[in-house]
C-alpha cells in the first residue's frame, strides 16, 4: 500500500481511455485537489504547465476508476450447495419457492450482527478494490425487516469509511417476499412503503430504492406503489427487471424516471423505447447470466440502435453471481453479450456512472474527480480481452494514490 499527501501529481506518457473512447496519442494528466486539472497531448507538452507537480508515474493504460454499479455485497452465509444444485438440473425458480435463493441468505444475515457482517464482507470489497473499483453500490435486501435492511445499509456505509472508496447504497426491500409474509405481499409492500423507505431516508442511509419486479419477487402493481413511496422520501428510483419474464417492468421503471433497470435479458422494443425516452441505463449483469447458465440474451442491438446507454457491473452476490472481479465482467459482457470492448470500458465507468446518478464520475476530463487506474497493459481493450490478475499499477481515489506496486 501507498498513500500521498501530494496534491499536485502528474502522470506522463499514458494510453487513455476517458470513459467513453480511447484517445488517438499518449496523453499527460495533471492532478490537483482530487481533480484532473489538466489533459495535454504528450507530444509537445509544455512542462511549465505543471510546474510543482511530482510525478507520479509515465507509461501504461490510464483509465478512469471503475464503478461497479450493482453489488449484493453485504450478506452473511454462503450458497454453495444451491450451486451444486443448479448443475444437477434445479432451476433457480425452482430453488426460490422452495425456500432457497435469496431467502436462505436473508435467513443468515438477520442472524449476523454489524461487526459479523463487515467482516465477511471486507474481502469482497478488497478484492474489487485490487481490480480496479473506486465507486460502488451496494443493495440491501437480504434482511427483509425495517430492522435487519437498516442494519445492512449501516454496514455498507461503514464499508465506504474503512476503505478509500466511494460507497453509495440500494434500499432493495423488496428483494423477495419473507416467509413470515407468505400469502399477504400486499401488507409487505406497505411495510417497506410506510416503515422501510421512512426509516431508510431520516437516517440518511439509502441514496436509492430498489426493485425485484418479477413473477417470483413483486407486480408492476406493488413496484409502482414502492415507486410513489420512494419520490415521496427523495430517493432515486432502481429496478431488477426482465430478468426472467418479461413483466414490463423496465418501461415502469422508466416512467417513474428510474436511474437504471437491471438484468433485463426479456426486455422488449417497448420496453427500450421507454428507457431511451426516459434516459434510463441498462445494467447488464453478466455474471449472473453465466452462472445460471441462461439463453436468453438482452436486446443489445435494440440497446443500440435507441442510445440506451449500457453500464456493465458484478452483481456480487451469494447466489447467482459470487464473482468480485469486474474485469471479468467486461470479459463476459464481450464473450456472452457481444459487447465491443470500448463498450465493456464504458460500461463500468462512464455508464456505471450515470446508473448511480454521478455522471460526474466514470470520466477523465478536466474539472472531474480524480478517481483513475492506471494499467500494466498496452491497451484498454486488454482489460476486456485477458482474465488476469495483476495488471493494476495505480489506483488513485480523489486525487490520492493509494494503491501502488
Amino acid at each position: 500500500m501507498a498513500s500521498s499527501q501530494t496534491t499536485r501529481r502528474l502522470w506522463r506518457n499514458v494510453t487513455l481511455f476517458d470513459g467513453l473512447e480511447q484517445l488517438p496519442e499518449p496523453m499527460v494528466v495533471l492532478v490537483e485537489q482530487g481533480r484532473v486539472v489538466g489533459l495535454w497531448p504528450e507530444s509537445g507538452f509544455d512542462p511549465s504547465l505543471a510546474r510543482g507537480a511530482k510525478e507520479a508515474a509515465s507509461g501504461g493504460v490510464m483509465t478512469p476508476g471503475l464503478v461497479d454499479c450493482h453489488t449484493h455485497l453485504v450478506y452473511a452465509g454462503d450458497r454453495a450447495g444451491e450451486f451444486e444444485q443448479r448443475l444437477e438440473g434445479v432451476s433457480y425458480e425452482t430453488i426460490a419457492r422452495a425456500g432457497g435463493g435469496i431467502l436462505s441468505s436473508v435467513r443468515a444475515t438477520r442472524a449476523a450482527s454489524e461487526d459479523e457482517l463487515i467482516a465477511a464482507s471486507l474481502p469482497r470489497l478488497d478484492a474489487l478494490l485490487a481490480d480496479g473499483v473506486t465507486t460502488l453500490e451496494i443493495k440491501s435486501g437480504y434482511g427483509l425487516t425495517v430492522d435487519s435492511e437498516l442494519k445492512m445499509l449501516r454496514v455498507a456505509r461503514r464499508l465506504g469509511e474503512l476503505r478509500p472508496v466511494r460507497v453509495l447504497t440500494t434500499l432493495l426491500g423488496a428483494h423477495a417476499l419473507p416467509p413470515e409474509y407468505a400469502g399477504r405481499a400486499d401488507d409487505y409492500v406497505s411495510l417497506v412503503c410506510d416503515a422501510m423507505i421512512p426509516a431508510a431516508a431520516r437516517e440518511g442511509l439509502a441514496d436509492a430504492v430498489d426493485v425485484f419486479c418479477e413473477g417470483i419477487g413483486f407486480s408492476p402493481a406493488q413496484c409502482g406503489r414502492i415507486y410513489q413511496a420512494a419520490q415521496a422520501h427523495g430517493l432515486a428510483i432502481k429496478a431488477h427487471a426482465e430478468q426472467l419474464s418479461n413483466l414490463g417492468g423496465s418501461a415502469l421503471a422508466a416512467r417513474y424516471g428510474a436511474l437504471s433497470a437491471d438484468h433485463i435479458e426479456y426486455l422488449d422494443e417497448a420496453g427500450v423505447r421507454a428507457m431511451a425516452e426516459a434516459g434510463t441505463v441498462a445494467v447488464l449483469l453478466p455474471g449472473a447470466f453465466h452462472v445460471l447458465r441462461e439463453t436468453q440474451l438482452p436486446p443489445i442491438e435494440l440497446l443500440r440502435q435507441y442510445g440506451v446507454p449500457m453500464a456493465v457491473a458484478s452483481d456480487a452476490n451469494p447466489g447467482t453471481s459470487p464473482i468480485c472481479m469486474p474485469t471479468l465482467m467486461a470479459n463476459l459482457a464481450c464473450t456472452l453479450f457481444r459487447l465491443t470492448p470500448r463498450e465493456a470500458l464504458a460500461g463500468m465507468t462512464a455508464h456505471g456512472a450515470r446508473a448511480l446518478g454521478h455522471p460526474e464520475l466514470g470520466r477523465i476530463a478536466a474539472g472531474a474527480p480524480a478517481d483513475l487506474c492506471l494499467w500494466d497493459i498496452q491497451q484498454p481493450a486488454e482489460l476486456a480481452y485477458a482474465v488476469q490478475t495483476g495488471r493494476l499499477r495505480q489506483r488513485v481515489f480523489n486525487g490520492k494514490v493509494v494503491y501502488a506496486r
